[in-house]
């Protein structure tokens, strides 16, 4: 996998912390206020690890099957099919960013008949009182219904392989940590800079383009 693909990655995960926000800005608030003060940042890290975990997982079997389909198709055929759905991914997944469509909200509907199974789970680990509870949580909290991570799960689609497809929801999940991370300590005031219209729309701009660099390698590149 190019470099350059695993950067793009990062930064759309850091670009998405305007998404994060308000997908995960509950639970992080929940376990940065409920746990004690000398225990507040090693549960907020292990939560976040067992996040990224789940991301890197689902990565890995996305990847798999994308190359599994892949095979089945002739090789430039099925480049450019993979290449085409992820970067039509992207774009949406800009437009939702930015609040100018909200198409992704309906896959994230879609993803909540899983979710419903799955939440539970991770209700039963609260309040998170330890590392360990939080590690947990993370894990479930990782299958959450989120546009921002289904759209880079398409991505992944196209990677080449399991492994390929575990390193891009790595970096991905490696740049959401900044801001949830942060939010974790400056929760009400993170929220209230990643809603600014600007914001959002300078985010949303730039996924978008990263989309449509997809969509050039896939049919111009």
């Amino acid at each position: 996998m190019p470099d350059i693909d695993l950067l793009s990655a990062f930064v759309v995960g850091l670009l998405g912390g305007v998404h994060c926000a308000g997908m995960c800005g509950g639970i992080v608030g929940a376990l940065s206020f409920g746990a004690r003060e000398e225990r507040r940042l090693p549960i907020l890290f292990a939560y976040n690890v067992g996040r990224v975990g789940s991301y890197t997982l689902a990565g890995a079997l996305m990847g798999a099957l994308g190359f599994y389909f892949s095979g089945l198709l002739p090789v430039q055929t099925a480049q450019k099919v993979l290449l085409t759905f992820a970067g039509a991914f992207l774009v949406l997944m800009g437009l939702y960013l930015a609040g100018w469509w909200n198409a992704l909200s309906r896959v994230e509907r879609a993803g909540g008949v899983l979710w419903r199974r799955i939440e539970p789970l991770g209700r039963g680990l609260l309040p998170v009182r330890s590392v360990g509870q939080g590690l947990l949580l993370g894990a479930v909290w990782g299958w959450l219904p989120c546009g921002l991570v289904y759209s880079a799960l398409v991505w992944t689609v196209s990677a080449g392989g399991a492994v390929e497809g575990a390193a891009l929801m790595l970096a991905f999940g490696l740049g959401t940590l900044p801001n949830l991370l942060l939010m974790g300590v400056a929760a009400a005031r993170l929220q209230q800079w990643v809603r600014e219209p600007a914001v959002r729309a300078v985010a949303g701009a730039l996924v978008i383009g990263f989309g449509l660099k997809l969509l050039y390698d896939a049919w111009l590149g």
